[in-house]
C-alpha cells in the first residue's frame, strides 16, 4: 500500500540551498567557493546563513577571478577534498575556461584514468531579471560539447533540492546549471530528499500526441503549455532532458517513436544547440517513426536585451509553445 509522500511549498532558491546544506551536513570534505557566497550570502542569496552555519573553512568567499578560484578548486579535488564552485553567472564562466576545458574535462585522459577531478562547478544561467547581455545567456551548449565534463541541467525544485548529492558522488568534473529567472518561483516538493539519477532524461508529463523536449527554464513554460494544450484536445508529453552531457537518447527517442512527432524548447541560441543535437539524433535514429518534420522554438540569435519586453521576446514563452505544437498538428 502507497503511504502519502510529506511534501511543503518551496521556492527554487530554497531548494537550491537545502541541497547545499545537506552536502554540507554530509561530508565533512565538502565545501562551498565563490564570488560572495560567504558574508553577503551569496549574488542570489541562494547561500545566505551558510557562513554563520558551517563557518569560513568551509564557506570560502574568493577574489573575483574566476580562473583562480576554479583552479583553486579543481586542485582541491585532485587532492581528496569535494569542493562545490559557485560562478555567479553563466557569462563569468568564460574567464575559467581554461581551467574547466583545458584541465578539469581533460586530466582524467590525459594521466592514463590515474586521476580523477571530482568537482562540482554550480553556475547561474539563462534569461531573466532584467540582467542584459553581459549577465545572462544560456550558454549550456558550449560546455555540453565537452569530453570529460557531465553537464547537468536544474529544470525543476526537486532536482534543486536533490541533484547536488548525486553529483558529489561523481569522480568526474559536474558542471550544473542553476536558473536565475526562477529563484522566486514557489513549487510544491516532498520535505524528504531523495536521490536523482543524473544519467536520465526525466518523463515530466505523459503523452501521445507530441513530444516536447526540453530543459532548465523551460520545463515548467512547456508543463504549462501541456495543460493548455490538454484544453485543446492535444494530449503532449513532456521531456526534461536535464542531463547534457551525455544525452540520454534513450528516453527521449522512446517519446519520439510514441507520439510521432517532436519540438524541441530552448533559451539558447538555435545555431549549433542542445536541439541542434537532438534533432540530429531524432532523424539518424527515428525517423520512420514521425509523422511530421522535428521544429526547433529557441531564442532569437541577439545579445539579451536589458528592455524586459525585448527579455521577453528573445526566448520562448508558453504562448509560444502552444501555438508552434498547435500549427505542427493542424499540418497533419
Amino acid at each position: 500500500m502507497e503511504t502519502d509522500i510529506k511534501k511543503t511549498i518551496s521556492t527554487y532558491r530554497e531548494a537550491l540551498k537545502q541541497g547545499l546544506r545537506e552536502a554540507l551536513q554530509n561530508d565533512q570534505r565538502v565545501f562551498l567557493m565563490g564570488e560572495d557566497v560567504g558574508r553577503y550570502g551569496g549574488a542570489f542569496a541562494v547561500s545566505k546563513g551558510l557562513l554563520q552555519e558551517f563557518g569560513e573553512e568551509r564557506i570560502i568567499d574568493v577574489p573575483l577571478s574566476e580562473a583562480g578560484f576554479v583552479g583553486a578548486g579543481i586542485g582541491a579535488a585532485i587532492a581528496g577534498m569535494k569542493p562545490i564552485i559557485e560562478v555567479m553567472t553563466v557569462n563569468f564562466s568564460l574567464l575559467a575556461l581554461d581551467q574547466i576545458v583545458n584541465n578539469a574535462a581533460t586530466l582524467l585522459h590525459m594521466t592514463g584514468g590515474q586521476v580523477n577531478v571530482p568537482v562540482v562547478i554550480r553556475i547561474g544561467c539563462g534569461i531573466g531579471r532584467q540582467l542584459a547581455a553581459q549577465h545572462s545567456h544560456s550558454w549550456e551548449p558550449f560546455y555540453a560539447h565537452v569530453p570529460g565534463l557531465i553537464v547537468l541541467s536544474v529544470g525543476t525544485h526537486e532536482d534543486a533540492r536533490n541533484m547536488l548529492h548525486t553529483a558529489l558522488e561523481s569522480p568526474d568534473p559536474v558542471i550544473i546549471f542553476e536558473y536565475t529567472a526562477m529563484l522566486n518561483l514557489e513549487k510544491e516538493i516532498p520535505v524528504d530528499p531523495s536521490p536523482v539519477n543524473i544519467n536520465k532524461a526525466e518523463i515530466r508529463r505523459e503523452g501521445k500526441d507530441v513530444s516536447i523536449i526540453t530543459y532548465g527554464a523551460g520545463v515548467y513554460k512547456s508543463l504549462e503549455a501541456a495543460t493548455q494544450l490538454a484544453e485543446m484536445g492535444i494530449d503532449a508529453e513532456v521531456v526534461d532532458l536535464r542531463v547534457l552531457r551525455p544525452l540520454d537518447d534513450n528516453t527521449f527517442l522512446a517519446s519520439v517513436i510514441k507520439t510521432h512527432r517532436a519540438i524541441i524548447v530552448e533559451e539558447a541560441w538555435k545555431s549549433v544547440s542542445i536541439s541542434s543535437e537532438v534533432s540530429s539524433r531524432i532523424m539518424e535514429k527515428a525517423f520512420y517513426d514521425l509523422d511530421a518534420p522535428v521544429q526547433r522554438l529557441c531564442g532569437i540569435e541577439v545579445p539579451i536585451p536589458y528592455p524586459i519586453h525585448l527579455e521577453e521576446k528573445a526566448i520562448p514563452q508558453t504562448i509560444d509553445i502552444v501555438n508552434a505544437v498547435k500549427k505542427m498538428m493542424s499540418h497533419d
